[in-house]
């Protein structure tokens, strides 16, 4: 699988089961959903030490400095492996233990594509987890991969952020 999709336009998140921001299952989630302005996906799996220690605290942050600034979010959990663990069950107790009120999918296996690989991860060419993606505005990815500072970030995105 390729990595990386920087500089094209945003797949849409298929083969995706979603909760809401108040952890309620809800219908698929598109990109416009999130906003017109950008768009930060997290892609975690319940078990990885990583995606614990690294992603989900960087996901905190940039919500925290992003709160009502027009900068949409999403986790996604990729269970690519683990899948007896990596349950939609654990997209409540993850959204509640990290305080994050943003929408998070849980991606479901395409029934076309013969390995193990998602269909999210194809199309976004993720190569594991924690993995971060940033969207602009005009829906092209300005970012796309495993390590993501945060600070840095907020520092190019406030002066841009609604």
């Amino acid at each position: 699988m390729e990595s990386g999709i920087v500089g094209l336009p945003a797949p849409p998140l298929e083969h995706v089961r979603w909760i809401d921001d108040n952890g309620d299952e809800r219908s698929p989630l598109t990109l416009a959903e999130l906003g017109r302005g950008f768009k930060i996906l997290y892609f975690f799996q319940d078990w990885c030490a990583g995606c614990h220690a690294h992603g989900f605290p960087t996901l905190v942050t940039l919500a925290e400095k992003f709160h009502g600034k027009g900068v949409g979010m999403a986790a996604i959990q990729t269970a690519f492996e683990g899948s007896d663990v990596n349950t939609f069950d654990r997209l409540r107790e993850n959204q509640r233990r990290y305080g994050l009120r943003v929408p998070f999918g849980h991606a479901v296996a395409d029934p076309v594509l013969a390995d193990a690989v998602l269909a999210i991860m194809e199309t976004y060419r993720s190569s594991g987890t924690p993995w971060f993606v940033v969207i602009a505005p005009d829906g092209r990815v300005v970012y796309d991969g495993f390590r993501l500072d945060a600070a840095s970030l907020v520092r190019a995105l406030r002066p841009l952020a609604a």
